[in-house]
């Protein structure tokens, strides 16, 4: 079992920056892959980024490349996402997700998480 716990979340106004953590616990080595994702009500979750910890397997979802940057701190078992030039249509709702399945292909899915976190409310007002 892997527990998640973000931390982060508010609200900004547009062009601002929101930084995300995530803390994992437990156990952390069955499932290095960590991913973010978002949703908003009446829409499937989104991935948004994800990186292989142990690994240099990152995903950026196109809407974020360039804006947004996933980093670790394995020493902390904790995955961070740094929100830059932040737009109303990132407001969301954000996830913090654990998986065993690492390769580009597979951290941008949500079917490849096992465990998520609450969710932390990001809200990018014009």
């Amino acid at each position: 079992q892997v527990q998640l716990v973000e931390s982060g979340g508010g609200s900004v106004q547009a062009g601002g920056s929101l930084g995300l953590s995530c803390a994992a616990s437990g156990h952390t080595y069955s499932s290095p892959c960590m991913g973010w994702f978002r949703q908003v009500p009446g829409k499937e979750r989104e991935g948004v980024a994800g990186i292989y910890t142990h690994g240099d397997s990152t995903y950026y979802a196109d809407s974020v490349k360039g804006r947004f940057t996933i980093s670790q701190d394995n020493a902390k078992n904790t995955v961070y996402l740094q929100m830059d030039r932040l737009k109303p249509e990132d407001t969301a709702l954000y996830y913090c997700a654990a998986g065993s399945l690492c390769g580009t292909l597979h951290l941008r899915h949500s079917r490849n998480y096992n465990y998520w976190g609450q969710g932390t409310q990001v809200t990018v007002s014009s």
